[in-house]
């Protein structure tokens, strides 16, 4: 179930925009947690695709291996973390308009087991405060850096 929608206007043409968005070696630029993302998987991204991404959240670090679950060029993509009982989804679409790139962002997480069903609703807040802000984030470095 979603927990987690927002959109952004870029001011840039679809193309770059799923283009920054879906080099994860970009996401230390655009997610404030990330200090790093490399590819586990060869060749260029695509449904099964995967990287190991590491966050730094209160000074301790934290890895989690990431899987593009969904891939359509320049329309939209997801990825999929599942770790120690937490399935944490997100899922991006790319609508060219007169203005730029629309990108939607819908966040979804579910839980296994007895302490992270009832830790949920702060595991939620958790990641609202860590990733709420990322769209924004992606929106100023995608117009500032050139394609």
């Amino acid at each position: 179930m979603a927990f987690l929608r927002r959109n952004v206007l870029i001011n840039k043409p679809t193309e770059e925009v799923f283009a920054a968005a879906t080099d994860f070696s970009n996401s230390p630029e655009i997610m404030e947690t990330v200090v790093e993302a490399k590819p586990i998987t060869d060749g260029p991204v695509r449904k099964g695709y995967q990287f190991k991404e590491v966050r730094e959240i209160r000074g301790r670090k934290s890895a989690s291996i990431i899987e593009v679950t969904e891939y359509e060029p320049n329309e939209s993509y997801a990825v999929r973390s599942d770790q120690h009982g937490i399935d944490l989804r997100y899922h991006y679409t790319f609508v060219e308009t007169a203005e730029g790139t629309r990108v939607d962002f819908i966040g979804e997480l579910d839980t296994k087991g007895l302490r992270n069903t009832l830790m949920k609703p702060l595991i939620k807040m958790i990641i609202k405060k860590e990733d709420a802000d990322h769209l924004d984030k992606m929106k100023a470095w995608v117009e500032k850096n050139p394609s």
